[in-house]
C-alpha cells in the first residue's frame, strides 16, 4: 500500500510539473508579446527557469531516478520564486502561472520529504 501511495504521489507530482511547465511557457510567451516586455523581464526569466526545472524534474520522476528528490527540492524553489514574481502582475496569464507554480511547489515539497 505504501508503494501505491508513493506511485500515486509521484504521478500527481509529474502532472503538476507538466502543468506548471505549460503555464510558465505560456506566461513567458505572453510577456514577450507584451508592449511592456522590459518591465516583464524578471517574470520571463523566472518563468523560463521554472519551466526548465519542471521539465527535468518530471523526467527524473518518470524514470524513477534515485535523485528525483533533489530535483524536486530545486523545482519547489524555482516554483516559489516564479509564483512570487508572477503574483505581482495582474494579467490572467501571470496569475494562472503563479497558482500553477504554488501547486507544483507544494507537490514537489511532498515528494522531496
Amino acid at each position: 500500500m505504501v508503494a501505491t501511495q508513493s506511485n500515486n504521489d509521484m504521478a500527481a507530482c509529474i502532472e503538476a510539473c507538466l502543468k506548471c511547465l505549460e503555464d510558465c511557457e505560456n506566461c513567458a510567451t505572453s510577456c514577450l508579446s507584451s508592449d511592456m516586455v522590459q518591465m516583464m523581464a524578471e517574470c520571463i526569466k523566472r518563468c523560463r527557469d521554472c519551466a526548465d526545472t519542471c521539465a527535468i524534474c518530471a523526467r527524473f520522476m518518470m524514470r524513477q531516478s534515485e535523485i528525483h528528490t533533489y530535483l524536486c527540492r530545486a523545482c519547489a524553489e524555482a516554483c516559489d520564486r516564479c509564483a512570487e514574481e508572477c503574483g505581482k502582475h495582474d494579467s490572467d496569464h501571470c496569475q494562472r502561472c503563479a497558482e500553477s507554480c504554488r501547486r507544483c511547489a507544494e507537490s514537489c515539497r511532498q515528494m522531496a520529504a
